[in-house]
């Protein structure tokens, strides 16, 4: 698995070298001079703290950082002043709060998530949601919520949890974090979405199912020139392992921005998951050369369902221009070829590393990106044939009660498993630095995340915020997740007035845009849907 020739001495075990140096010196003072017995004791102490933090698996720190790493715990819990201070003044670097962070990890350690004296949130500032509850709760009998992908072109239908692991690729994550995942998935029966970066050997060691994440670049999937490459699809899409294939369009960290993985980063497993060859820069491209209009996407999708014996196939976007994603609505109109899912990235989607002004200013955020696509697919009389996915900063039962309500079917979360794996928010996984060993190709640093704990907190944070969001539907007296509507929801648009998400996002009627005047429609369609064309992604 690790090549242990690879393992260094790390500078970052120096505090604890120290503690057994000051050990060993003050032995020798003890027997030269029976004076020094404090050091002695003291030295000790520190040495056995180290020595109990390298053997211990539960905090991926304490491995990386013996002794030293009990510095952040002392900060952190030391008195309850200074852990709301951390609270109230969380850096702006950091995407999340940290009280989201202590949710997670409270849920994936089966700790209890709750706390005292109410809400520390500002009802009355712009912002603030909140769900209505219903005066007749209900019974439901299990969080065990799912739904059939698979339209009537899928002969292999797949039943997916309401929540799942979202795309992160091998080479972002360590082996070890990979393991972890897909282990986690496999104890609590969710899917795994493997990243653009295709199927790795760490994917497929404990069977977790799979969603096969196919982008730009066709890794696991491509000839030696890049393009496409039928035979090795088929050889891995047919895979029992391997439940969906996911076409990716954009993501909404950076949508419709390309990368390169450079030659120094492209290690043999790297390579060999990838298909690519070594001392060579890994190019994603911006754009798909299997494709260059909506008609040709949905044929290529069609391609891949049949090489694939009639698995679920569908895609993954942020929305753009909305006239490009109109294209293909129509597209499957002209075509009936029908997506089995699409997933809805929303802008606010993260990644180990983007420009600035692509992870802030583009693409659209998910409400807006996930209610068009909804209601595109309304519209044109299709929703009830294609199902709807979404991602982006879903972490908690509350995300996925609200993105359920606007028109998702189940939703995927990459920062909540981050959590539930460890990770601190350090923000340096560009780095390969990472101290908790999630988003590392170090192969010392990655042993610090001891593979069957964390699966079983992977496991927990699924299985405890399902929990959740089953209390929630109880609460609001619905009886199924389906129930769900943008009317159950509340947001403050200023410090006096509030409207439903209903009011805030209209839908449209089933088949408006087969048989209303575009002028009647709202907007983005009343200006964007007569500009649209299957044949082609540009305005018209």
């Amino acid at each position: 698995m690790l090549d242990l020739n690879q393992i260094r001495f790390p500078v970052r075990y120096t505090t604890f070298f120290l503690a057994l140096g000051g050990l060993v010196f003050s032995v020798l003072v003890v027997l030269a001079s029976g004076q020094a017995w404090i050091m002695l004791l003291l030295f000790a102490a520190l040495s056995a703290v180290g020595v109990h933090d390298l053997l211990q698996t539960r905090h991926a720190i304490l491995r990386n950082y013996p002794i030293l790493g009990h510095m952040r715990f002392l900060f952190e819990f030391i008195r309850p002043e200074i852990r709301q201070y951390f609270i109230e003044n969380e850096s702006e670097a950091a995407p999340f709060s940290r009280a989201q962070r202590s949710l997670v990890y409270a849920r994936a350690k089966g700790q209890s998530d709750k706390r005292p004296f109410g809400t520390q949130l500002d009802v009355d500032q712009v912002g603030f949601e909140w769900l209505t509850h219903s005066m007749a709760p209900t019974t439901i009998a299990s969080h065990q919520f799912r739904t059939r992908v698979g339209n009537l072109a899928c002969s292999q239908p797949y039943d997916m949890s309401l929540f799942n692991i979202s795309a992160m690729s091998f080479g972002a994550l360590s082996a070890n974090a990979i393991m972890a995942l897909n282990q986690g998935a496999q104890m609590g029966g969710f899917a795994h979405d493997t990243g653009e970066g295709s199927i790795s050997r760490y994917h497929r060691i404990h069977g977790g199912d799979l969603v096969w994440e196919i982008g730009s670049g066709y890794f696991g999937c491509r000839d030696d020139q890049g393009r496409f490459c039928p035979e090795r699809f088929v050889t891995q899409a047919r895979e029992p392992q391997v439940r969906m294939i996911e076409i990716k369009l954009s993501q909404g960290a950076k949508p419709g921005h390309g990368g390169v993985l450079p030659a120094a980063k492209v290690t043999p497993e790297i390579a060999e998951a990838r298909g690519v060859p070594l001392g060579a820069d890994c190019v994603s491209p911006a754009a798909h050369s299997s494709f260059s209009t909506p008609t040709e996407l949905l044929e290529f999708m069609q391609s891949l369902r049949e090489l694939s014996q009639n698995k679920p196939v569908g895609f993954k976007l942020c929305i753009g221009h909305p006239w490009e994603w109109f294209g293909i609505a129509k597209a499957m109109l002209e075509t009936r070829i029908l997506p089995d899912f699409i997933v809805v990235d929303g802008a606010e989607g993260g990644t180990g590393a983007a420009p600035l002004e692509f992870s802030d200013h583009m693409g659209m955020p998910l409400k807006e990106g996930l209610r068009l696509v909804h209601n595109t697919l309304v519209g044109i009389g299709m929703r009830e044939h294609v199902k709807l996915g979404a991602s982006g900063k879903i972490i908690s039962s509350f995300d996925l009660a609200r993105t359920l309500a606007l028109g998702a079917d189940w939703c995927n979360s990459a920062r909540g498993f981050m959590f539930a794996l460890g990770c601190i928010q350090a923000q340096t996984c560009h780095t390969g630095n990472c101290p908790t060993g999630v988003t590392t190709q170090d192969p010392q640093r990655q042993m610090a995340l001891v593979v069957p704990n964390k699966a079983e907190r992977v496991k927990n944070f699924h299985q405890n915020t399902l929990e959740s969001f089953k209390e929630l539907l109880q609460a609001a007296g619905l009886s199924a997740p389906d129930q769900l509507k943008a009317h159950h929801f509340f947001h403050r648009i200023s410090h006096t007035e509030t409207q439903t998400l209903a009011q805030m996002y209209p839908a449209l009627t089933h088949g408006a845009l087969l048989k209303d005047s575009v002028a009647k429609l709202p907007e983005p369609f009343k200006t964007y849907w007569s500009k649209a064309r299957a044949e082609s992604f540009h305005w018209h």
